[in-house]
């Protein structure tokens, strides 16, 4: 047996110990390390010695870092000098505290080292955080404003009155808009709106026999019998005890205001002298550019709209004061670039804000209702919002945005009953004292429950400036839930006016490089184009006589669509199919919702086939309330091995708020329609209500109030000097989201 040989014999027997020859490893010449802490030293003693290499070692190496690291880039800077500057002021506060203390002769109570230094709850002066930060959020039909130390926001109405000639009553046709006035009622509105009246009359008489409720079959003649034939009464001036306070003008039309803003422009009569016209900056979410033929005219009214609502209704009267305020801006979900970076720039610049702050409105409801994750369906005047929110976080392929809303049910509840002959058939919603009108009829008797629906008689006031008031005696039957049935029906809401002027006055945002739009778009936004072109003709408008220059660009060989770089993903020249559509997952732990709509529909499964850039453009996106809701979660739960749970999270979080919203028994319906739609998951399906027994329509003002007031954890602000010097650039380091 051979013994173990010792380290030493190994090393000299069998050639292992290491030699040197005094041989390079390569004849490759090595550059040394560089001092990390003067770059530019070395670059200057490598150009002094003629060390050519050593140079371009070294730029190569100041390029290769350049704002690869947070603390290069100009935001990250001046956060951590306000840090420090804080942390100074606050050593030097101490130890002023220390010595006027150690003067009075008495203890000085030291802080706790535990406790966050930058954790104060006060403002400069003592003021309690939070008293000079304003929140604003606007919307198509009112503007919600307020402090963030407020408890509930002040409403004022989105409109400017101007001086013109004529009224905007005078100038613009009757709404709803009367196809064939000359014709009986049942055909003012055309043959495609009675023919879908018609139909959800008739589904209306199905599902109440299917609840086993008592249907007559001589409503609708009950109906329009009585109105036909009942005259008004006349109730004179001195016997109304609910009169209008119209806005008083003075006698001289020269000493007249030029402008009117907020509820007082509503009050303003139709005929006064001199004539005032209403404008509404914001229509359907955007500019509203149908009205306006000027940009500059635009912006104004809607920036004097802010201005004047401030001074009103904050008390901040002079503009000098707003130079020591914040504001915290709520924009949608799927905003326009655009749109928001002309609103930062004025903000900071015109009105002299210290700082403003973004957020998004379903991330706003979230922290307002304060919940982690869930689907928030934000149903607005004129749109619809939905999208997902997990962490504090919006899922961005989970937005949707829909062209309809509350201003949709009022407009579809006065030409139904219009269609049952209303016994005041000059119903006119352009006439101010009509619009207010019709608003509270639908807040009165609009409701998603069929428990009470019948043949009733009731009343209404007609007030017109100048005339003397008029109570009309009505009935209705199906028009109270069948008006925001058109919900469920977007085919039965007025679609033609949506489009009018769009992209003719402000133009959209394109990407500097490739000329394509950057404005943010979702997969769930791509289905519902897709829905639209396939279900809903009457949401797509007919193309221009002359087509202008759209936005898709042609190469020589291929044709894009004109979305994000991101959803290009095949440049032919083939129909291709909308990223929207995802497959269930092949182990199929994630199914698909199945079912029929009212237009007799797949719920579950979405087809989507992509239309070219130019009928997007003319594409009004609408589509299901309960299929753009289940279409949204889909998107958010995704494929991946999270996707049943977040699908189960996201389906038992589903929080209906915003104004509309409050139509009775909506979250109830709309609990029964998905379940239908979605039968896999019967129980799992929930509509919340909003906690606390919140408004809904100030959920989103209350969640933005929420996260105004988060001292020091905030790095959203974005301050003048920073504006200056990068622009809209600074969105990208100062968003909480991919801007």
């Amino acid at each position: 047996m051979v013994g173990k040989k010792s380290h030493r014999a190994l090393l000299k027997e069998e050639g292992l110990q290491r030699t040197d020859n005094n041989m390079e490893f390569t004849t490759w010449p090595q550059v040394n390390m560089i001092n990390q802490k003067n770059y530019y030293t070395k670059i200057l003693e490598g150009l002094r010695k003629g060390k050519k290499d050593i140079y371009a070692l070294n730029v190569q190496h100041v390029r290769s870092e350049f704002l690869k690291q947070d603390d290069q880039t100009l935001a990250v800077r001046l956060q951590q000098e306000e840090r420090l500057n804080a942390r100074k002021k606050a050593a030097v506060d101490i130890d002023r505290a220390r010595a006027q203390a150690a003067q009075d002769g008495v203890p000085y109570a030291e802080r706790d080292a535990d406790l966050d230094d930058d954790v104060v709850m006060d403002d400069e002066g003592g003021e309690v955080y939070g008293s000079k930060t304003l929140i604003i959020h606007i919307g198509s039909q009112n503007l919600r404003i307020g402090l963030a130390t407020d408890a509930l926001p002040k409403t004022v109405p989105m409109v400017i009155a101007k001086k013109s000639e004529r009224s905007e009553a005078e100038d613009s046709e009757p709404r709803p808009k009367r196809i064939k006035l000359d014709n009986p009622s049942e055909e003012w509105f055309g043959d495609d709106f009675a023919r879908e009246y018609n139909t959800m009359a008739q589904d209306f008489k199905t599902m109440r026999r299917h609840n086993k409720r008592r249907v007559l079959p001589n409503s609708r003649e009950l109906v329009t019998k009585w109105n036909s034939t009942t005259p008004p009464e006349i109730i004179p001036e001195h016997s109304d005890p609910m009169r209008v306070d119209w806005t008083e003008l003075p006698d001289d039309p020269r000493q007249a205001p030029d402008f009117v803003v907020g509820h007082a422009a509503l009050r303003i009569p139709d005929t006064s002298t001199p004539r005032y016209r209403l404008f509404w900056p914001i229509q359907h979410g955007w500019w509203n550019e149908g009205d306006y033929k000027n940009r500059n005219m635009l912006e104004h009214d809607f920036f004097k709209i802010l201005e004047e609502s401030i001074k009103n209704e904050l008390g901040l009267t002079h503009k000098k004061e707003w130079s020591h305020y914040s504001c915290v801006f709520v924009i949608p979900d799927l905003y326009e670039k655009t749109m928001v970076t002309r609103i930062i720039e004025e903000f900071l610049r015109d009105f002299g804000f210290l700082r403003v702050c973004l957020i998004q409105e379903s991330l706003a409801a979230s922290f307002g209702a304060g919940v982690g994750a869930a689907c928030m369906v934000d149903i607005g005047a004129q749109k619809t919002s939905i999208s997902c929110v997990e962490d504090g976080m919006i899922i961005e392929d989970s937005r949707i945005n829909l062209k309809y809303g509350g201003y949709d049910v009022t407009e579809n509840f006065v030409r139904m009953m219009l269609f049952d002959r209303l016994n005041y058939s000059e119903f006119n919603l352009m006439r101010r004292h009509d619009y207010l009108l019709a608003e509270d009829l639908k807040a009165q008797y609009t409701t998603m429950s069929d428990e009470n629906i019948s043949v009733t008689t009731n009343t209404f006031h007609l007030r017109a400036h100048g005339q003397q008031t008029r109570k009309y005696t009505f009935k209705i039957y199906d028009e109270s839930m069948l008006a925001p049935l058109g919900f469920f029906r977007p085919s039965i809401f007025d679609h033609s006016r949506k489009l009018l002027g769009r992209h003719t006055v402000v133009p959209r945002s394109e990407d500097l490089y490739s000329g394509h739009p950057n404005d943010p778009i979702s997969k769930a936004q791509l289905a519902v184009y897709s829905y639209v072109n396939q279900s809903i003709p009457s949401a797509v408008m007919a193309p221009p006589a002359q087509p202008a220059q759209l936005l898709s660009i042609s190469t020589p060989a291929k044709r894009l669509n004109g979305l994000p770089p991101h959803l290009n993903n095949d440049l032919d020249g083939t129909p291709r199919s909308s990223p929207a559509g995802s497959p269930a997952p092949e182990d199929g732990s994630t199914p698909r919702p199945t079912g029929e709509d009212a237009n007799g529909d797949d719920a579950g499964e979405i087809k989507s086939v992509l239309p070219d850039t130019d009928v997007i453009d003319r594409t009004v996106p609408v589509m299901p309330l309960e299929q753009a809701i289940l279409n949204s979660i889909q998107h958010a739960a995704g494929t991946g091995p999270e996707s049943d749970r977040r699908l189960r999270e996201l389906l038992g979080g589903i929080m209906c708020i915003g104004g509309a919203s409050k139509t009775p028994w909506l979250g109830a319906y709309l609990e029964m329609r998905l379940r239908a739609a979605f039968p896999q998951f019967p129980r799992e399906i929930l509509v919340v209500p909003t906690p606390r027994e919140l408004d809904p329509a100030v959920l989103v003002w209350k969640g933005a109030s929420v996260f105004g007031k988060l001292r020091m954890t905030n790095d959203s602000w974005i301050g003048r000097l920073e504006y200056d010097r990068l622009g809209s650039r600074i969105l990208n380091y100062k968003c909480i989201w991919h801007w």
